[in-house]
């Protein structure tokens, strides 16, 4: 549902000394536009680099200036801007923003805790980071990707997949529809009706965290002024998640287990799985964030 970016910004003006953490009431709502993310472009706010957008393969670019899949150009949303679960009461993803006394440059990058407060989930946490921003939302209002969330305003996924199943708005209806996705957005999709317990827009309050280096990995960018930002305390119990090893892997390399075709494999301070499955490798994305491609 967000808007779709083509020309890049002015260089944005230093940050002032002290910063607001963002906090307050919010709303949900859900999209995959497969759109180059808003905040992929050059110069949006103060941070180490733009957020990372992949060519149709899912192949990370290099060169931020690649024009958006939903403009005619070759760059989309990269399928690990997917949500996953950490375990039953915790999750990690992405969304478009829209926060009231904030801008663009504010908002790019930065991440939340959001708690529901609603529906199936409430009481779960999910910790976003915002990759793109969209003149579409309300106030207050967080846009979360998950594939098979319906593409809103703007379609890429036609360009990139020759299209996804579901409506426009909203997607699809049923987790057995998630079968007939691409295989790197398959999880993604599937995370909907299993950890969200398929909950149709739940509010939630927020606040502004620093960024969990599991969501910076994938995107590659961090905000210059994260550190003065609360740092995000994971809610306590919650078990484990069934597609989580309960056990760190040996100082061997990670051998005891494998990750799946485009998940993590490996980077700097990762614990996880490092063998890839059979017909692909681990890639090295950036220092944080290597995949198995």
């Amino acid at each position: 549902m967000r808007s779709s970016t083509v020309l890049q910004t002015g260089l944005v003006a230093a940050l002032p000394f002290a910063v607001h953490a963002a906090s307050g009431s919010g709303q949900s709502t859900r999209y995959w536009d497969c759109c180059k993310p808003s905040c992929s472009w050059s110069g949006k706010a103060s941070v180490n680099r733009p957020v990372l957008a992949c060519d149709a393969n899912n192949n990370p670019l290099s060169d931020a200036s690649v024009k958006s899949g939903c403009d005619g150009g070759s760059a989309y949303t990269c399928a690990n801007n997917s949500p996953w679960a950490v375990n039953d009461q915790l999750a990690y993803g992405f969304a478009a923003t829209k926060l009231s006394g904030g801008t663009e440059s504010s908002w790019c990058c930065a991440c939340y805790a959001l708690t529901f407060t609603s529906g199936p989930v409430a009481g779960k946490t999910l910790v976003v980071q915002s990759t793109s921003t969209g003149g579409d939302l309300g106030s207050n209002h967080f846009d979360i990707n998950m594939p098979g969330g319906g593409v809103g305003l703007f379609d890429g996924c036609t360009r990139q997949f020759g299209g996804l199943p579901g409506a426009q708005y909203g997607g699809i209806s049923s987790r057995s529809q998630c079968d007939s996705f691409p295989a790197a957005l398959k999880p993604g999709c599937q995370w909907r009706f299993d950890w969200f317990q398929n909950a149709d827009n739940p509010n939630f309050t927020f606040k502004q965290v620093q960024c969990p280096s599991e969501l910076t990995s994938r995107t590659g960018c961090k905000r210059n002024d994260d550190s003065q930002f609360p740092v995000f305390t994971a809610p306590s119990g919650g078990g484990t998640n069934p597609s989580t090893p309960t056990t760190p892997p040996s100082s061997g390399g990670g051998s005891g287990c494998t990750a799946d075709k485009y998940a993590q494999c490996g980077g700097s301070g990762w614990s996880g799985c490092t063998n890839c499955p059979s017909g692909s490798t681990c890639k090295t994305i950036n220092d944080y964030y290597h995949q198995c491609a």
